[in-house]
Parts: structure tokens; C-alpha cells; sequence
């Protein structure tokens, strides 16, 4: 019986080290995140991706998938079908800090001019309907030396608790010749009550002016 200590770390160990493996296989198809659900029969692993077909396997009916399935039974010693991974699409991938990040990590990785690549990607995410975006790119962008780039559209709240709810992040390295430059993408989700685009519950600080009542 292992204590509740240990217990929550080696879940924790589980999760970062196949977001990891994830993030590499399918990183090209557009990989956003996965969330690992524990039932009494399975461990189900839903992977969210803006290209399911790619990650499923389009050409040879789904057999990529079921290679990923017998890697991840295989290393984490999972029994015969004790593990099962589907595959969820990304409904607004200009929403998903993850998805973002990777896709500027692919347009730096084909040798884009770094200014028309983060642009690029900030533009797609304010069509996409976000409150704002900001991409920092830092590292050996042209010259010898090291700089730190940023840019910014849009609305962007730093602290707080809102920043918990509102506020999707992601950081990346990308492994260039001359050396790593570290990307990160913040992205301020809109209020949607229904919960689809954004967080529900609207900012603590928004004021709602009703038109006075007729007497």
C-alpha cells in the first residue's frame, strides 16, 4: 500500500512524463494537452489535438494510435488492455495556449523570421475571438547575443486570482543551431457563459450597467 504522499507524486511523475512523450510524437499534428481519467476497469488518456486524423492514423486505419497505446502499456507496466487512448479535437485551437506555442515552434524551427512568425500567431488568436495575447521570444534571435522579444495585442490582466481562470499559458524550448530560444505564449480566454470559449464565471471586476426601470 503505497502512502498518500508518494502516491500523489508518482501521479504527478505519471503525467508529466506522458505529456512529454505525447508532446513529441504528435507535436507536428498539433498536440494541445491530454487529461488522464482513472476508472475501476481502465486508465483512459484523452489526448487533445487540432489534427485527429493525423494522430489516429488516416492512412492505416487507426494503427498509429494503437502503437502509442502498446508504448505507454508497455513502459508504465499497465496489464493487457489497462490502458485506452482516444483522441478529442481542439474546438478553438487559436484558444489553446499549447497548440499556439507549438505551431510557432514549428514556423521557428523552418527558418521563419521570428517577428512574421509571432505575429502570425498573435493575428490567428485575436481572429479566433481571445481577449488578448502576448508572445515573449527570447534567446539568440539574429546576433551573437542574447535578447528577449515581446509582443502584445489585446487586453492582458497580470495578477490576481482571474489570471488562474482567464489566463492560458504555455512554454516551449526550440533547439535551434546557434542554440535554444524559449518561447512562451499567454493568451487572456473572452467570458462565455456557456463555458465553451472561456471560464464561465465572468471577472470578479466586471461592472454591469442595467438601464433604470420605468416608472
Amino acid at each position: 500500500m503505497v502512502n498518500k504522499k508518494r502516491k500523489f507524486v508518482a501521479d504527478g511523475v505519471f503525467y508529466a512524463e506522458l505529456c512529454e512523450f505525447l508532446r513529441r510524437e504528435l507535436g507536428e499534428d498539433g498536440f494541445a494537452g491530454c487529461d488522464v481519467r482513472v476508472t475501476p476497469q481502465r486508465t483512459e488518456v484523452v489526448i487533445k489535438a487540432t489534427r485527429t486524423m493525423e494522430v489516429l492514423g488516416r492512412e492505416d486505419k487507426g494503427r498509429r494510435i494503437r502503437e502509442l497505446t502498446s508504448c505507454v502499456q508497455k513502459r508504465f507496466n499497465f496489464p493487457e488492455g489497462g490502458v485506452e487512448l482516444f483522441v478529442e479535437r481542439v474546438q478553438h485551437r487559436g484558444l489553446s495556449a499549447v497548440a499556439q506555442a507549438e505551431s510557432l515552434r514549428y514556423k521557428l524551427l523552418g527558418s521563419l523570421p521570428v517577428r512574421r512568425a509571432c505575429y502570425g500567431v498573435l493575428r490567428f488568436v485575436m481572429q479566433q475571438g481571445a481577449k488578448g495575447c502576448e508572445v515573449i521570444v527570447s534567446g539568440k534571435l539574429r546576433a551573437q547575443r542574447a535578447k528577449s522579444m515581446k509582443f502584445t495585442d489585446g487586453y492582458m490582466i497580470k495578477a490576481g486570482e482571474p489570471t488562474k481562470t482567464f489566463v492560458d499559458s504555455c512554454t516551449r524550448h526550440v533547439y535551434l543551431r546557434q542554440g535554444v530560444l524559449g518561447v512562451r505564449v499567454n493568451i487572456m480566454l473572452p467570458w462565455d457563459a456557456s463555458g465553451v470559449m472561456g471560464p464561465a464565471t465572468p471577472q470578479p471586476d466586471q461592472v454591469t450597467i442595467l438601464n433604470p426601470k420605468e416608472d
